[in-house]
């Protein structure tokens, strides 16, 4: 097996990945830096934020090498280890080396984007969201509402999404395929990133083929 390690923007490599191949990246490495990697590696290990994680992913995907083995290494609890009950830390390189990799749903949106960890939805600035939304046949909302989080799931059917309501209220999560929106002004985050430009419309689904992540056994 070829593992690299690609360590993105100023996380630190833990000790035990440092006698591996390493490249230092960007913090959210694109295509210039990630696609030169892909025919030799077998494993990727990002060391980095969720940010980063979906960057890789994204990669794999658009590239059809979604064969390339992923492990994650995050500093710190974030979204994605949360999602996917990761270890973090030296404890998260030592599983990146031995762990086995588990095939798992994954979640793009319809700009051909990976999701990790978790998105959100909502007007413009943090203003109030006006329109709809469904999960399969299930309609999330209709009307004005403060605005929508998502997450991508270890099991099927791949995702859930929740309409963001007062701190207090507790959240009604829909579990689905796919996830449909629409609405005046759509202002969208993605693991950490904004979308650059406000949509009217905005999709994420299952992708047809599967995530094969590393992850610790049960």
């Amino acid at each position: 097996m070829t593992i690299v390690v690609l360590a993105c923007g100023e996380v630190p490599v833990p000790a035990n990945l440092s006698a591996l191949p390493h490249h230092a990246l960007d913090t959210v490495p694109g295509r210039a830096a990630i696609d030169p990697l892909i025919a030799d590696a077998s494993r990727f290990i990002v060391a980095g934020n969720d940010a980063a994680f979906a960057a890789v992913v994204t990669r794999l995907m658009r590239r059809e090498r979604l064969d390339v083995e992923v492990a994650y290494v995050a500093p710190r609890r974030t979204p994605a280890t949360r999602r996917y009950g990761l270890p973090i830390g030296t404890r998260a390189a030592a599983l990146a080396l031995t762990g086995e990799a588990h095939k798992l749903p994954l979640i793009r949106d319809d700009a051909g984007i990976a999701l990790v960890g978790q998105a959100s939805v909502s007007g413009p600035h943090g203003a109030e969201l006006f329109g709809e939304a469904y999960v399969d046949d299930t309609r999330l909302f209709l009307g004005e509402i403060a605005g929508v989080e998502i997450h991508p799931t270890a099991e099927m059917p791949g995702l859930r999404a929740c309409v963001v309501r007062n701190r207090l209220m507790r959240r009604r999560w829909v579990a689905g395929r796919a996830i449909q929106m629409g609405a005046h002004e759509l202002a969208l985050v993605r693991d950490g990133v904004p979308h650059p430009r406000i949509v009217t419309r905005s999709t994420f689904y299952r992708h047809t083929e599967a995530l094969r992540l590393v992850l610790p056994t049960k």
